[in-house]
């Protein structure tokens, strides 16, 4: 049985940990292996490196009993039938990937991988994201405070693993660039947030062609994400319906954010353009005339029961998550829609097929109450860094979701 004592690793911070073979140290852990055996790679062997001349070992996953950033430890008596090289075509975290550029479609220089982001579930310890921020490379070198200030200033950076593209077949000593899959055909594929960040670091033109290419949802919830200069630019580059109509689709808290960032002349051309109930939800949060948390919410989001087998719900994800807002999480419910769990979209990539939702959800569920103000919803939000919040009645019963995007940058109204 593995004992793991964290849930998550970052690959900096264990890459160098003493190992262990049962209570003898054996060496420094110096990489580790991954196979792809679904949409997320799995950690299959350890390279472990030792002094003294002594070649390296190469230790498989089902002899790891322990797992910290401090230590690894194996349940390994004799070394030699482990005294061999990565086999030819294995990817290697460190050697492969970590310090490798990001490219776009078009082959331009993204980021940088400062960091990859590991993720233990069932049983299995796999890759869930490439890390390019700049406060990951500060821990790196030692600088943890300031690492610490720049993560309480900043948002993530980071990209899942499900939009790198497969490296290559015979990988050998790679010395090439990771690349992200952003390409015509498999675009709208790609989650907003992780779209929003390829599109603000493309040029103008480049930027526009590609924004084009997505369908109505997809181009507003990718909308919603890009900072405000991409915003104004975008906006400003495509017809004014076409335009309103995306800020249509958006939520109200939303939308309002978006035109608050535009010169009042064209903000209020766009209002004009949209459909008139929406637009006059939208005037009064600009205003401020009304903080009650259900005005900033949305009611949809994902749904199910706690018998639903995550295959099931992966397999349907596109039709499951057709026309919703809030997709990080799923919400376990009841006949009666009693919230009874939540998922985050992560451990469910990262479950067994095969387990239900009610193996895997949290069910000590943090909420709002439709009497919660948009300062009650701040407040939380900076207390628990969630990245959506449910709203309940007195009964448990789901009303609503309330997602830090929406809410994130609006001003409470002060009395």
């Amino acid at each position: 049985m593995i004992t793991v004592l964290e849930p998550k690793f970052f690959l900096s911070e264990i890459i160098g940990r003493k190992v262990y073979l049962k209570a003898q140290q054996i060496g420094r852990l110096d990489d580790m292996l991954i196979v792809e055996t679904g949409k997320l790679p799995e950690v299959s062997h350890f390279v472990v490196s030792r002094s003294f001349g002594y070649p390296s070992l190469l230790l498989p996953w089902d002899k790891l009993t322990l797992i910290s950033n401090t230590e690894i430890v194996f349940d390994v008596s004799a070394t030699p039938e482990y005294e061999r090289v990565p086999p030819d075509g294995a990817i290697l975290l460190r050697a492969h990937i970590l310090d490798k550029k990001i490219l776009d479609m078009d082959d331009h220089e993204v980021e940088i991988v400062y960091d990859i982001s590991l993720h233990f579930q069932a049983g299995k310890l796999y890759v869930s994201e490439v890390d390019f921020s700049r406060r990951r490379l500060l821990r790196r070198m030692g600088l943890k405070r300031l690492a610490n200030w720049i993560s309480e200033q900043s948002q993530e950076t980071t990209v899942s693993w499900l939009y790198v593209q497969p490296l290559p077949e015979h990988i050998g000593a790679f010395k090439g660039h990771v690349k992200l899959s952003v390409l015509k055909e498999n675009i709208s594929d790609i989650h907003p947030v992780d779209l929003a960040d390829i599109l603000e670091e493309l040029e103008g033109d480049q930027r526009l062609a590609v924004f084009k290419e997505l369908d109505t949802e997809h181009a507003s919830d990718t909308l919603e994400e890009v900072e405000p200069r991409v915003q104004r630019e975008l906006i400003r580059a495509i017809e004014k319906r076409h335009a309103a109509q995306l800020i249509n689709a958006m939520s109200p808290a939303q939308a309002a954010d978006l035109l608050a960032a535009l010169p009042t002349s064209e903000a209020d051309e766009l209002l004009l353009l949209m459909d008139r109930d929406s637009a006059g939800k939208i005037q009064k949060i600009i205003d401020q005339h009304d903080e009650n948390i259900l005005l900033f919410s949305t009611r949809k989001f994902m749904q199910v029961s706690r018998s639903a087998q995550v295959g099931d719900v992966i397999a349907h994800f596109h039709e499951i998550a057709r026309d919703i807002d809030v997709i990080m999480y799923v919400y376990v419910v009841n006949q009666h829609k009693v919230l009874e769990g939540v998922v985050d979209f992560r451990e469910l990539m990262a479950a067994e097929a095969g387990q239900v939702l009610g193996e895997i959800m949290t069910e000590n569920i943090i909420s709002l109450n439709p009497q919660d103000t948009l300062s009650d919803a701040m407040a939380m939000f900076n207390r628990y860094a969630f990245r959506a919040i449910p709203v309940t009645d007195a009964e448990n019963v789901l009303l609503a979701v309330v997602s830090f995007r929406d809410i994130h940058g609006i001003k409470p109204r002060l009395d």
